[in-house]
């Protein structure tokens, strides 16, 4: 069984594709490596360097490979800089999946797992959210994921490719024995920075904001551990191979945490004081993002085993101790 993974040498990519690896499938890696890293690939999968967008480079991944499945991960992310320059996310998330589901479709490939995003839902009224709320997205990012979704759908109908939308809150965490992590280049996601400030490489932490509608003030995320994320997307894609039909998940530990309670928790794994600064609001971000993943939990038997917020930080701690810089460049 060949799946193809798009954007596999990114951070939750790796992690897929190591976890599909040991369970015993036969993996395809696509990635520009814009911003992944080879060194985190798998050295058992099978590797292409290029972009999605690029029509003959997809087809010619195809003609090679026999495809059974698409894990698709490739996407830009960031939500403020989707802020500044939304033409650029819509020209690499949305113009990228359509050349991506039009090799699915001229080469008879009809499964696919989509990383999706709980930024479609924009600023919810209600928590926990549910897969039926409705989505509003507040930025370029979630709006992108949102028309992704949509093409998927659409997709089905006309071409019978079946798809697997996983909506997923905030990712954290690392493989267990540190061989593998998060290293983005500039560095956006809060534990990461919360690590490097512990480590002595940042002089401290900027929160930003402090006067949204939540018990501290600051923004509260639901987190989820990479490793049960992974196990998420191989699970969905053991769903559409035995036949199942197309949906649309919520993947969270269904419990929220603010930013200063995030500190807190990585003061207590660090043993650092980690020093940190309120700073403005940044445009574009919701102030409570909480799952609802019962229905995930119930149709695809998914069960999160590290939904502990002090696990997911001690082992992105392991790999940031043992990877200082990053991947060796």
């Amino acid at each position: 069984m060949t799946i193809l993974v798009t954007g596999g040498a990114g951070y939750i990519g790796s992690h897929t594709v190591d976890c599909l690896i040991r369970r015993g499938f036969d993996v395809v890696v696509v990635d520009n490596l814009v911003t992944g890293h080879r060194q985190a690939v798998n050295p058992k999968a099978r590797f292409y360097k290029g972009d999605v967008r690029d029509a003959n480079f997809l087809s010619h991944v195809f003609d090679r490979e026999h495809i059974d499945g698409v894990i698709h991960f490739a996407s830009v992310s960031i939500v403020p800089e989707s802020m500044r320059d939304p033409l650029h996310y819509f020209d690499d998330n949305v113009e990228g999946t359509i050349t991506l589901l039009e090799a699915m479709r001229d080469h008879n490939v009809k499964r696919i797992v989509f990383s999706s995003s709980a930024s479609v839902y924009g600023d919810p009224k209600r928590m926990p959210i549910k897969e039926s709320d409705p989505k509003v997205p507040t930025n370029p990012y979630g709006e992108t994921k949102l028309m992704m979704e949509r093409m998927m759908n659409w997709a089905d109908v006309a071409y019978g490719i079946h798809f697997i939308a996983l909506r997923y809150f905030n990712v954290g965490g690392a493989k267990l024995d540190g061989s593998i992590g998060e290293d983005h280049n500039p560095e956006t996601h809060l534990i990461p920075i919360i690590l490097q400030v512990a480590l002595g490489q940042r002089n401290q932490l900027q929160i930003f904001g402090d006067d949204y509608p939540t018990k501290d003030g600051t923004n509260v995320r639901d987190y989820v551990h990479v490793l049960d994320l992974a196990n998420a997307h191989i699970l969905a894609m053991k769903w559409l191979l035995r036949g199942g039909h197309s949906d649309i998940f919520n993947l969270g530990s269904s419990t929220g945490f603010s930013n200063l309670q995030m500190l807190q928790a990585a003061r207590d794994v660090t043993g650092q004081p980690i020093s940190a600064s309120m700073a403005p609001r940044r445009p574009g971000d919701p102030s409570t993002l909480i799952a609802d993943s019962s229905k995930a939990r119930k149709i695809l038997g998914w069960k999160p085993k590290y939904d502990d917020i002090h696990k997911i930080i001690s082992s992105a701690w392991k790999w940031t101790r043992k990877h200082p810089n990053g991947y060796e460049k």
